[in-house]
């Protein structure tokens, strides 16, 4: 389960205790991580290689138990790598296609060591955030 980034956490406090405006990103977008993060806004994102962050689309929150969850509602794609990515084991959501802040993260459900030519590929409803 994805965890709050700092930085979301201060803006969600924010804008429901403090009346302090938060605009919510128009596209957000998932990147590969080859360490966790924690809830910092340091991540060890992957570079070169072709590799880019994808735009991610979510669908409508649905009880999980006891967790509201929303999940990824199409397939998301990474392109061919054209070089070694390394060793994958977390993802990020992030509010830009490139920099900007991570507001999400979490551990993949098994790391994936991406090699040149490799595509990853995360099937529709395989990227969730809960919130319980």
């Amino acid at each position: 389960m994805p965890g709050f980034s700092d930085y979301l956490e201060t803006a969600l406090l924010n804008a429901t205790l403090r009346n302090t405006a938060y605009a919510s990103p128009a596209t957000v977008y998932v990147g590969l991580l080859t360490a966790d993060p924690a809830d910092s806004n340091v991540v060890a994102e992957v570079t070169g290689g072709a590799y880019a962050r994808q735009a991610i689309a979510f669908g409508a929150p649905a009880v999980n138990g006891t967790a509201q969850r929303c999940s990824n509602s199409a397939q998301i794609t990474f392109p061919q790598a054209t070089a070694a990515w390394g060793n994958i084991t977390n993802f990020g959501i992030f509010d830009a296609a490139a920099a900007g802040n991570l507001m999400y993260s979490g551990a993949l459900s098994a790391a994936k060591t991406i090699a040149n030519t490799d595509q990853l590929v995360f099937a529709i409803g395989t990227v969730t955030v809960d919130l319980d």
